[in-house]
């Protein structure tokens, strides 16, 4: 049996819950897989520290709670310093190159930087989509879910924005693709 644990970390208003629900529907609709989501967020809608989880399985999940995730995704510095101990060793995290500063992690876990921010701000001119082309990364990097899957859960998620929703995760399945290059050369 396969179950990925998956967590994304960031504040309020920045999509993070809203991008475990597309994850969730790419993996159940579009892939055939089983998935569950879950969130936790302070009291204010934006600017609070929040989290989404998603597991994703080839068998019923019989836990729906991330204990020690392999994939996380960070888009605040506090967030990413939050929630870093707990990952898996082997483990993989995904940080937005412009948001966070990585800093010491444990050891075995690899950490793949993306100017998601940047490419919103400067490629697309809209910083609205930091998180879909965070999606983007995360498809390329992890695998998790299929690039097609990822595309279809996207153009449900924005309807009226599809175009640009998808070329957002388009431009990050190309950074994720940079980022794993860089993180080869390095080895």
């Amino acid at each position: 049996m396969t179950r990925t644990e998956i967590r994304l970390g960031g504040l309020g208003g920045q999509g993070i819950i809203k991008s475990a629900v597309i994850i969730g529907e790419a993996a159940t609709i579009h892939d055939g897989k089983q998935a569950v989501q879950t969130a936790s967020y302070g009291p204010e809608s934006r600017g609070s520290a929040c989290k989404a989880e998603v597991i994703i399985s080839d068998q019923p999940i019989d836990y729906p709670l991330v204990l020690t995730p392999q994939i996380m995704v960070a888009l605040s510095n506090d967030a990413f310093h939050k929630y870093k101990e707990d990952l898996r060793e082997g483990g993989i995290v995904i940080i937005d190159s412009d948001l966070v500063k990585a800093g010491k992690i444990k050891a075995g876990v690899q950490v793949y930087h993306v100017p998601a921010a940047a490419a919103a701000h400067q490629v697309l001119k809209n910083p609205l989509v930091t998180n879909v082309v965070m999606l983007g990364a995360f498809t390329a990097i992890t695998k998790a879910v299929t690039p097609g899957a990822m595309r279809k859960a996207i153009a449900n998620a924005f309807p009226k924005y599809k175009e640009l929703n998808l070329r957002a995760f388009d431009e990050g399945m190309q950074l994720g693709q940079e980022a794993m290059e860089q993180s080869t050369r390095k080895k």
